[in-house]
């Protein structure tokens, strides 16, 4: 075997890439992996420190199942790694009584056996003080939920990878893929190389590698703003459960203080500012905060203080906002990961597992239908 010929190629290693890169590895798999920009960096979908993570999952209790394997895997990269990545706060799913989010999340609650506590909002608000739900609002709490350190695992993904006998290479962007005899040939800035399977994990640029995606993997700008509490211990992680919600100002979701000044929220679809990965804004402006400060205000009026941060991110959504991880038509020595409409992060310990089983012949222990890319 030449020194530019591997087993597998990973092209991109943000959240997903980096965890199929370091189950590979630890399989006695050869692997390469390939990222445009630094490991981690911040111009794609997995930096901004943390990415909340739940059981009660109400876009599809389909989910749930790959869910409980990421909590076991998380845990057992923390355990490798030597540093805690998974965080418990419990979960919160509010909205008005009978919205799609409490609904969805009770339906899976219920069908997967999962504790949790219907609350309105006067009991949500002497539960965690922090928030501010009118008491016609539902909120479903779930134990089970908190967050993941973002940036940290892909550094303990690669660093277990490399352990193993990865190798990763940062700042070499892929130019083009082809099909060969053999499995796939992969030009980049600074070579070529060959491998018998390919992982595209490439996030928001997933559409310049797959053309079946260039109109359905589309990227959206996405910002996070950090305000600072009045009563900073009300919003610390344990008094302050992660959350979704829908509301009259639109769909949110938020973290608590954590590493960083001030409590973390996001509107989902932001300002709906869509187009490629390389012309979206990755810098914020007054105009992004304002997109946050009402919720905040009427919602969380003791997070009312001054803006701490404010940082742009990616979205790549397919139109029913559900993931892609699929091998290509025809092509079987390919395998697709994401798009994942910005709710994917906290799959990546579970979906490098998939990935790695997809590119070495392996049967997945999960139910994909959901994920297949000929559903477009």
């Amino acid at each position: 075997m030449s020194a530019n010929t591997y087993d597998v190629i990973v092209l991109g290693v943000g959240g997903m890439g980096s965890a199929a890169c370091c189950h590979l590895a630890r399989r006695g798999v050869r692997v390469l992996g390939l990222e445009r920009f630094d490991i981690p960096h911040a111009m794609g979908s997995s930096h901004g420190f943390n990415r909340i993570i739940r059981l009660a999952y109400f876009e599809d209790p389909s989910y749930v199942p790959l869910l409980r394997r990421a909590y076991e895997n998380w845990r057992d990269l923390e355990g490798r790694f030597g540093e805690q990545l998974l965080f418990i706060t419990g979960s919160i799913d509010a909205g008005p009584e009978g919205s799609a989010m409490v609904e969805g999340s009770l339906a899976a609650c219920r069908m997967h056996d999962l504790p949790h506590r219907l609350l309105d909002g006067a009991e949500l608000r002497r539960v965690a003080p922090g928030y501010n739900l009118p008491d016609t609002h539902r909120a479903v709490l779930q134990p089970d939920g908190g967050f993941v350190s973002a940036e940290r695992a892909i550094v303990a993904h690669v660093t277990q990878a490399q352990a193993a006998g990865a190798e990763i290479r940062a700042r070499e962007p892929a130019l083009s893929w082809e099909p060969t005899a053999s499995g796939v040939r992969v030009r980049t800035e600074r070579g070529t190389y060959e491998a018998g399977h390919l992982i595209l994990s490439a996030g928001s640029w997933m559409g310049e590698f797959v053309p079946q995606l260039r109109t359905t993997a589309v990227p959206e700008r996405q910002v996070l703003g950090w305000f600072q509490p009045q009563d900073p211990a009300l919003f610390a992680p344990d008094r302050f459960p992660v959350f979704n919600m829908e509301v009259d100002e639109g769909k949110f979701y938020g973290f608590p203080m954590w590493h960083v000044p001030g409590f973390k929220i996001g509107r989902w679809h932001h300002l709906g500012e869509t187009g490629s990965a390389d012309g979206l804004s990755r810098e914020c402006s007054a105009r992004d905060e304002e997109v946050l400060r009402p919720c905040v205000s009427r919602y969380f009026p003791l997070a009312n203080g001054p803006t701490m941060a404010l940082r742009a991110c990616f979205f790549t959504n397919t139109p029913d906002e559900h993931f892609v991880i699929d091998t290509l038509p025809d092509l079987p020595q390919v395998v697709v990961a994401s798009p994942c409409s910005g709710h994917g992060y906290k799959f990546c310990s579970v979906v490098g597992e998939v990935l790695a089983d997809l590119a070495t012949g392996k049967t997945p222990g999960f139910d994909l239908s959901l994920h297949a890319l000929g559903r477009f």
